[in-house]
Formats: structure tokens, C-alpha cells, sequence
């Protein structure tokens, strides 16, 4: 007698599931695509009288509506530094210019482009120094994942930084 590996009696008990969803539909297979029989439907009898399959659990941060980010700023100085939420599509939270903050990042805000990506390594950056400023913003955009951190140490990063002015505080100098 030849012997039964794991992999072949799961592919025949996954064979024989599907067919028995499809025999349990009474319509064939193409139905389903033809949106004529309901999922819940062509499942319940192998589950009985239960109660329908429910969605999942909705989860906390898929309740927040719009975007979100959370921006901590440090060593720029009395008026600027702390912590401050900006929420985006409605505009509000905690920041001091939440319209304008939202705005600044949907200026630069482009499909396939990271608005919160580091500077590229290996680029060449003026040996400018721009202060001991440094931020931090975290939360969404754009239904992604925020995690971003930024400072002014040379060209390039205070450009990075300048760019998204006023979502972080405008540190450049007052020209007169």
C-alpha cells in the first residue's frame, strides 16, 4: 500500500472542502463570479445553523477618519518646541496652524513618493549648519504609516525640513 504524505492528504481534504462549497451553492462555480449567490450563503451549510461568518474586529487606529500625525519638535526655541497633533481632511488638533500644516504636506504629496522619505544617501549637501533643532512625526498619511525623523545639520536636511513648513516650525532666518 502506498503511503499517504501530509501534503497529499491535505491537498485532497482542501479538494474535496471546495467542492463540497461548490455542490452546497447549487449554481456551479460561475455563479459566484456572476454575483448571484451570496458568500455567506454557499458556506452556511457546512457550518450548520450557525450564525454568519461576521467581519473582523474593527480595529482603533480604523477608526480615526482622515490623517493624523503627531509632531514633536526640540531645541528650536520657546515658541516652537513641543508636542503637537495635526489632524488632516478635516482640518484641526493641537497645532498652531493646522490648516497650513496640512496644506504644506499635501503640496508635496505624490503618488509613489514618500513626502516623509530621508534625505538619499550618497547625495552631495552643502556643509551648512542650521541649528540644533531636531523633530519626530509619527501617525498616517495618505493611509501609510509615519515614521519620520528630522533635523538641520546640513543642506539637505534643512531643505528636507523647509519643505515642510508650517507643519514644522519655520526656523530660517528673517531676512532684512
Amino acid at each position: 500500500m502506498p503511503q499517504v504524505t501530509p501534503l497529499r492528504r491535505f491537498a485532497v481534504t482542501a479538494s474535496v472542502a471546495c467542492a463540497a462549497v461548490v455542490a452546497a451553492s447549487g449554481a456551479g462555480p460561475g455563479a459566484a463570479y456572476a454575483g448571484t449567490v451570496d458568500a455567506l450563503t454557499a458556506v452556511r451549510p457546512l457550518v450548520g445553523d450557525a450564525v454568519p461568518l461576521a467581519p473582523p474586529p474593527v480595529r482603533e487606529e480604523d477608526q480615526v477618519s482622515g490623517d493624523h500625525l503627531t509632531v514633536t519638535v526640540r531645541h528650536a526655541g520657546a515658541r516652537a518646541d513641543g508636542t503637537f497633533e495635526v489632524y488632516c481632511h478635516p482640518d484641526g488638533g493641537s497645532h498652531p496652524d493646522a490648516t497650513g500644516a496640512c496644506g504644506a504636506v499635501d503640496r508635496d504629496t505624490r503618488w509613489g513618493r514618500d513626502v516623509f522619505a530621508p534625505v538619499p544617501e550618497g547625495g552631495v549637501c552643502t556643509m551648512r549648519y542650521g541649528g540644533p533643532a531636531t523633530a519626530h512625526v509619527t501617525g498616517r498619511w495618505a493611509g501609510r504609516p509615519v515614521d519620520a525623523s528630522y533635523d538641520r545639520s546640513n543642506g539637505c536636511e534643512i531643505e528636507r525640513w523647509d519643505r515642510l513648513v508650517p507643519l514644522l516650525p519655520d526656523l530660517r532666518p528673517v531676512r532684512r
